[in-house]
């Protein structure tokens, strides 16, 4: 019996990916095992020579790991590009969020904030020390830790107000998306695919990750808040 296909990938594509994962399965005769981890563990195993035999993370990442050559040179696939949202936990008022000044502001009126350890906590962080606020909320700034998602930190009240990727807020019960960052201060990040350096299934591999950057899957992904890269 042949081997399964084993990716790892970050938290934000775990839904996207397990979904495409099981449609590729009814149609293929490859098994797959998905394992979704905070990205920086990701990145961590795959650096340390685990059996995987694909890799999905931020595309910067990608780069890195290919550069290094733990990823195949010319394997990247862009599969999904993902913006940043905000929640509150339901039932809880709804500030305005509709531009980069009211963003400031709610983030000035919230009892806390949380943001995640990804592309999209960094980017928040950033904003906080543009606009000059960030060493006066730091003692209400939550940082989830990795593979936690902020959502369930806002659900269950330990955060007032959450910052993470679209993605990672639409399946979390208990919680209201308020909706994106507006334009002017809004990040997108691109997750992109590779194929391990010592992978001995890279057709195989290769036929999985087509699939997955098929207009096929382009409703998918905007199911899961995700748009086809």
């Amino acid at each position: 019996m042949t081997a399964p296909i084993r990716i790892v990938s970050s938290m934000a594509t775990r839904q996207v990916l397990s979904e495409l994962v099981d449609a590729f399965k009814a149609r293929s005769s490859h098994e797959v095992q998905l394992e979704s981890v905070g990205g920086v563990e990701a990145a961590r195993r795959v650096r340390a020579g685990e059996p995987f035999d694909a890799v999905v993370l931020a595309t910067e990442v990608i780069d890195q790991l290919a550069a290094e050559g733990r990823v195949v040179s010319g394997s990247r696939v862009d599969l999904v590009r993902s913006g940043v949202s905000m929640a509150v936990r339901s039932g809880d008022p709804r500030p305005d969020i509709g531009s980069e000044d009211a963003v400031r502001r709610a983030v000035l009126a919230a009892t806390s904030v949380g943001y995640s350890t990804g592309p999209s906590g960094d980017h928040v962080a950033s904003l906080f020390e543009r606009w000059g606020i960030a060493e006066a909320i730091r003692s209400r700034t939550v940082q989830a830790p990795p593979g936690v998602p902020v959502g369930t930190l806002v659900a269950q009240g330990k955060v007032g107000l959450g910052f993470q990727q679209l993605a990672e807020l639409i399946h979390v019960e208990g919680i209201d998306v308020l909706g994106p960052l507006p334009p002017a201060i809004q990040v997108v990040t691109t997750f992109s695919a590779g194929v391990i350096a010592t992978s001995t299934q890279r057709d195989a591999v290769g036929t999985l990750l087509a699939f997955m950057a098929s207009p096929a899957a382009a409703s998918t992904k905007r199911r899961h808040g995700m748009e086809a890269a």
